[in-house]
């Protein structure tokens, strides 16, 4: 059995690295949207801004200053640069877990993110500097993949950038498709950037053509099973990695396995049609809702457990 800290750690390492790399894409999508004047650039921009959490509706120069501080503020705890300092603190914390390949992947981003010449860089081509993070994020997930053992620790830290992806992609369903006034967005550029902000507008179109429409994305973004970034995809992978690693517990209601096999069952027998008939929010809360409950329940199974569970009888 794995020791808590060591778990606990590498969860944390794939939520915050999966956190650092979805802020990063907001951010490049509302700068890109931004930079079109017209109307649908701005309804664009303000679905990003809203996702992001940033709702001004101002231009060019404003939306500059709130990446710039949602990508480089020390002092922000939803920044991307903290993001990647708690990630490397907690694979600091577990080096020995971890492979030299995969350290030193998240170590030199770290390290170039609070680089003196970074803040340079991002006023330079912010677009860049926001795609170089992305790629050495792909750079590091995949050196994990292809890296370490798949053994408990590697599937702690899948199941934290699952979990974190399930609810950040449920998010940002929720602002784009269920507004307070039920919103409907039939702009193309609109879904274009709601397709950029979820890495889907490829995999998207080889599914659709070029049919967008709003209850298409929503059904690849909720449903699709092959698509790696959708909220079925990840609480198939959530479900299959925690069946592992809760084998041989005696863990009762509580279990997180079972609580992610219920939500990744909701979802399997539930369609868009389904969504559509009782609103958006309502299954986009349940998602949300439900993960923050398998959490809850990874903490309390595999780093709080009770003393008599740690020790021999």
């Amino acid at each position: 059995m794995m020791l808590a800290r060591v778990a606990d750690s590498l969860y944390w390492v794939g939520r915050y690295v999966e956190r650092a790399e979805h802020l990063s894409r907001l951010s490049a999508v509302m700068l890109n949207a931004t930079l079109d004047r017209t109307d649908a650039g701005a309804m664009a921009a303000q679905l990003a801004r809203a996702a992001i959490g940033d709702p001004e509706p101002t231009g060019v120069s404003h939306a500059l200053d709130a990446a710039r501080a949602l990508v480089l503020d020390k002092e922000r705890g939803g920044s991307v640069l903290v993001s990647l300092a708690r990630a490397r603190e907690n694979a600091r914390q577990v080096r020995d877990q971890i492979t030299s390949e995969t350290w030193e992947r998240l170590n030199l981003l770290y390290l170039r993110a609070i680089d003196g010449h970074a803040e340079r860089a991002f006023e330079a081509d912010a677009p860049e500097f926001l795609q170089g993070i992305i790629a050495d994020l792909h750079l590091f997930k995949g050196a994990a993949d292809a890296t370490m053992s798949h053994g408990e620790g590697w599937r702690f830290m899948v199941t934290g950038v699952h979990l974190e992806r399930a609810q950040l992609i449920a998010r940002l369903l929720r602002v784009c498709f269920s507004g307070p006034q039920g919103r409907v967005i039939d702009d193309h550029l609109a879904l274009v950037s709601v397709l950029r902000m979820a890495c889907a507008l490829e995999p998207y179109l080889r599914a659709y053509t070029a049919d967008l429409h709003s209850k298409n994305i929503l059904e690849f973004l909720l449903f699709d099973e092959d698509f790696p970034r959708s909220i079925r995809y990840s609480t198939e992978r959530i479900k299959e990695h925690l069946n592992h690693l809760s084998r041989g517990r005696e863990i009762g209601r509580g279990d997180p396995a079972r609580l992610a096999g219920r939500l990744n069952a909701r979802l399997a027998y539930t369609d868009v049609e389904d969504v559509e008939a009782v609103g958006a929010s309502a299954i986009l809360n349940t998602v949300e809702a439900e993960c923050t409950g398998i959490h809850q329940a990874m903490f309390e199974t595999f780093v709080a457990y009770p003393l008599e569970m740690r020790l021999p009888a």
